[in-house]
């Protein structure tokens, strides 16, 4: 059937239960057993996501049941393909972080991030913290050998594309963000970073916030036109300067795009706090805890407030392209580390102690 047939051993590393260190784990796969659509990936790279640390440390729950390996910013080489996907042997590819069945009436209707047989590696199953893993192969986005050559960048490098590249390319294309638009971007870390680079790229006259000044001297040569530090500030002091300011450069004081990629409360509610006539929000972070707002804001503004799950599959061959390209700068903000370091990464990342998003290399013997 033109599959490699030699049995795959697929090392990875485990979450058993919640708060505990990564178990080193391993499987044997036989290449036969793929269905029909599925592929076998070689992982090249997995980025480390807040979303992974939810899983471990605060109790967010997986799709399946523990034990499960994680990692859903994945990019690799397809090794094996069942039967319907023999095209995509030996490609180089990047897994969207959310795979749509692309058959039911909500994928046809442009809403695949909605698909309620969606499939989130390192949720629903085995993710990228591993030498291999399994997936459906009808949403890959191939990776030009050429391109990438070209660019720069290691294979490894794109799997921030997955997720903290993609979801806030999503997030601006459905804001409708035009031209000389006023961008606002609440929390400029792993995801917020990109967006600011994203919107630039469209456009946008961005202004960054964040509660870090290191952070923010971080983006201000990447796309950031003014950067604002609101660590111990009131929301509303903030907006004030941010009207100032574009009242100064001759910014639209409407309309503007607002993107919440702090995941934090606080910075859900300076988000909240800007709103203006016919702003869009876009709820691009996630935290489990609470807010509390007048809702009422959106009808006297007549603002929309938006979540963003994710990123449809079709996006990201053009977010791809701007990477590619060099519109979006990737090796500043990104860390390569061997995934046998998993346990120390995620501990660092959880006391705040990587400026970098890690990518993670598979190094098993």
């Amino acid at each position: 059937m033109g599959r490699d047939t030699a049995l795959t051993q697929i090392q990875s590393f485990d979450l058993v239960s919640s708060g505990q260190p990564l178990l080193r784990a391993s499987r044997s796969l036989d290449p036969e057993s793929l269905r029909s659509d599925e592929v076998l990936v070689k992982v090249a790279g997995c980025g480390v996501c807040h979303t992974d640390l939810g899983f471990v440390y605060e109790g967010v729950r997986t799709g399946h049941a523990l034990p499960l390996t994680l990692g859903h910013e994945i990019s690799g080489v397809v090794v094996a393909a069942g039967e319907s996907m023999q095209q995509q042997l030996g490609r180089q590819v990047v897994i969207p972080a959310i795979i749509p069945c692309g058959r039911c009436r909500l994928c046809a209707s442009g809403r695949g991030t909605i698909c309620r047989q969606q499939i989130f590696p390192g949720s629903d199953v085995a993710g990228g913290f591993a030498s291999h893993l399994v997936v459906p192969g009808h949403s890959l986005c191939i990776v030009d050998d050429a391109a990438l050559t070209h660019s720069g960048l290691g294979l490894a490098d794109l799997a921030v594309l997955a997720d903290a590249v993609s979801t806030p390319y999503q997030a601006i294309v459905r804001s409708g963000l035009r031209q000389a638009d006023t961008v606002i971007v609440v929390g400029v870390g792993g995801v917020g970073g990109f967006a600011v680079q994203l919107a630039a790229a469209r456009g946008g006259r961005v202004i960054a916030l964040d509660v870090s000044e290191e952070r923010l001297a971080a983006i201000a040569p990447y796309g950031a036109q003014h950067c604002i530090c609101t660590k111990g500030r009131d929301p509303m002091e903030v907006r004030k300067e941010i009207a100032a300011y574009v009242k100064q450069q001759g910014m639209s004081p409407l309309e503007w795009k607002i993107f919440e990629c702090s995941g934090h409360p606080s910075g859900q509610l300076q988000a909240y706090a800007l709103l203006t006539f016919g702003a869009f929000l876009s709820v691009v972070g996630y935290t489990l805890e609470k807010v509390t707002v007048r809702l009422s804001n959106l009808m006297a503004f007549d603002a929309t407030a938006q979540g963003n799950w994710g990123c449809l599959p079709s996006l990201y061959p053009e977010a791809l392209g701007l990477i590619l390209s060099k519109e979006i700068a990737l090796l500043p903000f990104i860390e390569r580390r061997p995934l046998s370091a998993i346990n120390d990464t995620m501990q660092e990342l959880h006391h705040g102690l990587l400026r970098k998003r890690p990518v993670l290399i598979p190094d098993f013997d």
